[in-house]
């Protein structure tokens, strides 16, 4: 059995003496490379600063890429080549659908329609300003106001008309590609989801917190498919591209945390992540 890759971790060394052999092998030696190279940088940097910067590039290394996982989706989205995969998708949604389904979908749709998403930002934002965690709160919303531009700006390059397999069980507007709802998803609970995370004290409830997110993520997702607004290909999009921002908003964030504590630690105690679970507490 193949053991699995490292964790994405400049700072966790490489197996070396792991052996194996195919196409998994080389992958995992890539990235063992990586994981040292990165690490050595770090050990050797001789500035703070330095050890910063690393994180940084780390954080444009992810958005990249996602953008490039992105282009070669589009590509093959404007090519035609994922419209018989979607329509199958769409069709098969079709068949399964009930007036007491339908009406729960539509629901659901709700908790990634602008409206919801940004009262949420905005109550999440107060929350974290008023207990003193006034970085977390402008990354959140230096997160939300950075897809809402972005996702409008790759809607009006791409221009797909949303799908008409079937009559739509909601309304929608603009285009369809990538999907707002699945970037909006992605984007805003995956960046509350991680700074809950850091407030939390428990591997337990780490994993739940990450466990119920990516649950919701997904079903928000599916909603749209059912509901016929999207196609597959318009939320896989949507997902990788707000991955991708993300990420880079969330390892900005842990970089400008260490600078801050390292100019004024005052001002940014609050801002510190739980303590690590003794070794010896049971999930």
């Amino acid at each position: 059995m193949t053991k699995p890759i490292p964790a994405l971790d400049p700072l966790i060394p490489a197996n070396a003496g792991e052996r194996s052999s195919g196409p998994h092998a080389r992958f995992r030696q890539l990235w063992n490379l990586l994981f040292l190279g990165l690490r050595k940088v770090g050990v050797d940097a001789r500035s703070f600063y330095g050890a910063v910067g690393i994180f940084l590039v780390v954080g444009a290394v992810i958005a990249l890429g996602a953008t490039l996982g992105f282009a070669e989706l589009a590509e093959y989205v404007l090519g035609g080549s994922t419209q018989a995969f979607d329509v199958s998708i769409l069709q098969w949604f079709h068949a399964h659908q009930n007036k007491t389904f339908t009406g729960l979908m539509v629901e659901v749709t709700y908790l990634g329609t602008g409206t919801v998403v940004m009262m949420i930002v905005i109550i999440v934002a107060l929350f974290l300003w008023h207990t003193e965690h006034k970085h977390s709160a402008r990354l959140l919303l230096a997160a939300t106001a950075g897809n809402i531009l972005l996702n409008g700006a790759l809607k009006l390059v791409y221009h797909r008309p949303r799908p008409t397999v079937f009559a739509w069980q909601t309304t929608a507007v603009s285009s369809s590609f990538p999907s707002g709802h699945a970037m909006s998803a992605t984007v805003v609970y995956g960046t509350v989801a991680y700074l809950v995370m850091r407030l939390q004290k428990h591997r337990w409830a780490r994993v739940l917190t990450l466990v119920c997110t990516v649950l919701l993520i997904l079903l928000i997702c599916i909603t749209r498919l059912y509901l016929g607004v999207h196609y597959p290909s318009d939320v896989i999009g949507g997902i990788i591209v707000g991955l991708g921002w993300a990420s880079f908003c969330m390892v900005t964030l842990e970089a400008s945390l260490a600078l801050a504590r390292r100019r004024a630690p005052r001002e940014v105690i609050e801002e510190r992540r739980a303590p690590a679970e003794a070794a010896t507490e049971t999930i």
